[in-house]
Protein backbone atom coordinates (compact mmCIF):
# COMPACT_ATOMS: atom_id res chain seq x y z
CA UNK A 1 0.00 0.00 0.00
CA UNK A 2 1.38 3.43 -0.96
CA UNK A 3 1.65 6.02 1.79
CA UNK A 4 0.16 9.35 0.75
CA UNK A 5 1.73 12.57 1.94
CA UNK A 6 -0.85 15.00 3.30
CA UNK A 7 0.70 18.46 3.41
CA UNK A 8 -1.38 20.99 5.33
CA UNK A 9 -1.72 24.47 3.80
CA UNK A 10 -0.45 26.15 6.97
CA UNK A 11 2.62 23.91 7.12
CA UNK A 12 3.29 24.58 3.43
CA UNK A 13 3.08 28.37 3.97
CA UNK A 14 5.42 28.08 6.97
CA UNK A 15 7.99 26.14 4.93
CA UNK A 16 7.68 28.65 2.06
CA UNK A 17 8.39 31.50 4.52
CA UNK A 18 11.93 30.07 4.67
CA UNK A 19 12.23 30.52 0.90
CA UNK A 20 14.08 33.81 0.30
CA UNK A 21 13.04 35.70 -2.79
CA UNK A 22 13.57 38.98 -4.58
CA UNK A 23 10.76 41.50 -4.12
CA UNK A 24 9.08 42.99 -7.18
CA UNK A 25 6.14 45.19 -8.02
CA UNK A 26 4.12 43.86 -10.94
CA UNK A 27 1.99 46.50 -12.67
CA UNK A 28 -0.48 46.81 -15.53
CA UNK A 29 -2.38 49.59 -17.25
CA UNK A 30 -4.86 49.67 -20.10
CA UNK A 31 -8.54 49.90 -20.93
CA UNK A 32 -9.42 47.66 -17.96
CA UNK A 33 -7.63 49.99 -15.52
CA UNK A 34 -4.39 50.40 -13.62
CA UNK A 35 -3.11 48.03 -10.95
CA UNK A 36 0.07 47.14 -9.12
CA UNK A 37 0.91 44.61 -6.43
CA UNK A 38 3.98 43.36 -4.58
CA UNK A 39 5.11 39.84 -5.54
CA UNK A 40 7.90 37.43 -4.76
CA UNK A 41 6.72 34.59 -7.03
CA UNK A 42 8.36 35.55 -10.33
CA UNK A 43 11.14 34.02 -12.41
CA UNK A 44 12.73 33.66 -15.82
CA UNK A 45 11.28 31.06 -18.18
CA UNK A 46 13.50 31.52 -21.25
CA UNK A 47 16.00 33.91 -22.78
CA UNK A 48 15.00 33.12 -26.37
CA UNK A 49 12.55 34.69 -26.65
CA UNK A 50 12.94 36.47 -23.29
CA UNK A 51 10.02 35.23 -21.20
CA UNK A 52 9.14 35.55 -17.51
CA UNK A 53 6.37 34.29 -15.28
CA UNK A 54 4.58 35.89 -12.36
CA UNK A 55 2.11 34.26 -9.96
CA UNK A 56 -0.88 36.29 -8.70
CA UNK A 57 -3.47 35.29 -6.13
CA UNK A 58 -6.85 34.71 -7.81
CA UNK A 59 -8.72 35.67 -4.62
CA UNK A 60 -8.06 39.31 -5.47
CA UNK A 61 -10.51 40.26 -8.22
CA UNK A 62 -8.34 43.27 -9.09
CA UNK A 63 -5.70 40.90 -10.41
CA UNK A 64 -8.02 40.13 -13.34
CA UNK A 65 -6.89 43.47 -14.81
CA UNK A 66 -3.54 41.94 -15.79
CA UNK A 67 -5.23 39.51 -18.18
CA UNK A 68 -7.77 42.06 -19.39
CA UNK A 69 -5.02 44.59 -20.23
CA UNK A 70 -2.73 41.99 -21.82
CA UNK A 71 0.42 43.59 -20.43
CA UNK A 72 2.49 43.84 -17.26
CA UNK A 73 5.81 45.05 -15.98
CA UNK A 74 7.96 43.27 -13.43
CA UNK A 75 9.97 45.81 -11.42
CA UNK A 76 12.73 44.45 -9.16
CA UNK A 77 13.11 46.51 -5.98
CA UNK A 78 16.24 47.70 -4.19
CA UNK A 79 16.50 47.57 -0.40
CA UNK A 80 15.92 51.33 -0.16
CA UNK A 81 12.54 50.84 -1.92
CA UNK A 82 10.97 48.99 1.01
CA UNK A 83 8.28 51.72 1.25
CA UNK A 84 7.22 50.93 -2.32
CA UNK A 85 6.98 47.23 -1.44
CA UNK A 86 4.80 48.06 1.58
CA UNK A 87 2.60 50.43 -0.43
CA UNK A 88 1.85 47.82 -3.10
CA UNK A 89 1.48 44.92 -0.64
CA UNK A 90 -2.20 45.64 -0.05
CA UNK A 91 -1.69 45.73 3.72
CA UNK A 92 -1.61 49.54 3.90
CA UNK A 93 -5.13 50.17 2.62
CA UNK A 94 -3.81 52.54 -0.05
CA UNK A 95 -5.82 52.94 -3.23
CA UNK A 96 -4.12 52.11 -6.53
CA UNK A 97 -3.61 55.83 -7.23
CA UNK A 98 -2.01 56.31 -3.80
CA UNK A 99 0.25 53.29 -4.37
CA UNK A 100 1.53 54.63 -7.69
CA UNK A 101 2.07 58.08 -6.14
CA UNK A 102 4.78 56.61 -3.86
CA UNK A 103 7.30 56.34 -6.73
CA UNK A 104 8.16 57.68 -10.20
CA UNK A 105 6.73 55.71 -13.12
CA UNK A 106 6.92 55.85 -16.88
CA UNK A 107 5.71 53.68 -19.77
CA UNK A 108 7.81 51.65 -22.18
CA UNK A 109 6.63 49.52 -25.11
CA UNK A 110 3.79 47.36 -23.68
CA UNK A 111 1.83 50.23 -22.11
CA UNK A 112 2.29 48.93 -18.56
CA UNK A 113 3.65 51.33 -15.92
CA UNK A 114 7.37 50.81 -15.23
CA UNK A 115 9.24 51.90 -12.10
CA UNK A 116 11.91 54.38 -13.18
CA UNK A 117 14.53 53.51 -10.56
CA UNK A 118 14.02 49.75 -10.21
CA UNK A 119 17.04 47.45 -10.21
CA UNK A 120 15.60 45.85 -13.32
CA UNK A 121 12.42 46.38 -15.32
CA UNK A 122 10.89 43.71 -17.54
CA UNK A 123 8.19 45.21 -19.76
CA UNK A 124 5.96 42.37 -20.94
CA UNK A 125 3.24 41.49 -23.39
CA UNK A 126 1.03 38.80 -21.84
CA UNK A 127 1.28 35.63 -23.94
CA UNK A 128 -0.52 33.16 -21.66
CA UNK A 129 -2.36 33.00 -18.35
CA UNK A 130 -2.91 29.69 -16.60
CA UNK A 131 -4.95 29.11 -13.44
CA UNK A 132 -3.24 26.72 -11.04
CA UNK A 133 -4.95 26.10 -7.69
CA UNK A 134 -5.27 29.45 -5.85
CA UNK A 135 -3.08 31.41 -8.26
CA UNK A 136 -2.96 32.62 -11.85
CA UNK A 137 0.40 32.23 -13.59
CA UNK A 138 1.09 35.00 -16.10
CA UNK A 139 3.61 34.32 -18.85
CA UNK A 140 5.01 37.43 -20.47
CA UNK A 141 7.24 37.97 -23.46
CA UNK A 142 9.73 40.68 -22.51
CA UNK A 143 9.33 43.44 -25.11
CA UNK A 144 11.27 46.11 -23.20
CA UNK A 145 14.05 46.04 -20.65
CA UNK A 146 15.73 48.56 -18.37
CA UNK A 147 18.75 47.70 -16.24
CA UNK A 148 19.20 49.92 -13.19
CA UNK A 149 21.89 50.31 -10.57
CA UNK A 150 23.56 47.36 -8.85
CA UNK A 151 22.16 48.43 -5.47
CA UNK A 152 21.41 46.06 -2.60
CA UNK A 153 18.25 44.09 -3.59
CA UNK A 154 15.15 43.86 -1.40
CA UNK A 155 14.63 40.26 -0.25
CA UNK A 156 11.60 38.73 1.48
CA UNK A 157 12.39 35.97 3.98
CA UNK A 158 10.75 34.66 7.17
CA UNK A 159 7.79 37.00 6.65
CA UNK A 160 9.90 40.14 6.53
CA UNK A 161 11.94 42.38 4.23
CA UNK A 162 15.73 42.20 4.32
CA UNK A 163 18.77 43.37 2.39
CA UNK A 164 21.82 41.35 1.52
CA UNK A 165 24.87 41.84 3.74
Amino acid sequence: MLKQNQVEAGDYREAMSRFAGAVHVVATMGEAGKRGTTVIAACSVSDSPPTILVCLNRASAGNDLFVANGNFSLNTLAFDQIDVAHAFSGLTGLSQDERFATAAWDVMQSGAPTLRNALAVFDCRLIEAKDVATHRVLFGEVVGLRIGDTANPLIYHARGYHGLD
